[in-house]
């Protein structure tokens, strides 16, 4: 359902006429500035070991949407869609390599 909505939301920009280019630099600035100290008290200096460790919860995209959902409104953050997109992509690229 998630998916079908997300798809929903970039085929509504498209047919808007607004592109919406994903910047994984700034999914990783915001990941570095928000994510990263949370994870770190977890996993002591090495936060992102939470992404790469043997028993990792997330196995899927939509576990990874779900858990990112989780993390912004545990942190509070105030990131609107494009954001979350930036960081799912830094976080898939660089630890996941889901299929999108």
């Amino acid at each position: 359902m998630k998916s079908l909505l997300l798809a929903l939301n970039v085929s509504l920009l498209a047919w808007s006429g607004i592109s919406y280019a994903v910047d994984i630099e700034r999914g990783q600035e915001l990941h570095d500035s928000h994510c990263i100290s949370c994870h770190a008290a977890i996993y002591g200096d090495k936060g992102n070991e939470i992404y790469t460790r043997e028993n990792r919860k997330i196995n899927t995209l939509n576990e990874l949407q779900a858990q990112l959902k989780r993390c912004k409104n545990s942190l509070g953050t105030n990131w609107p869609e494009d954001q979350m997109l930036d960081v799912q992509h830094y976080l898939n690229s660089n630890f996941y390599h889901f299929k999108e």
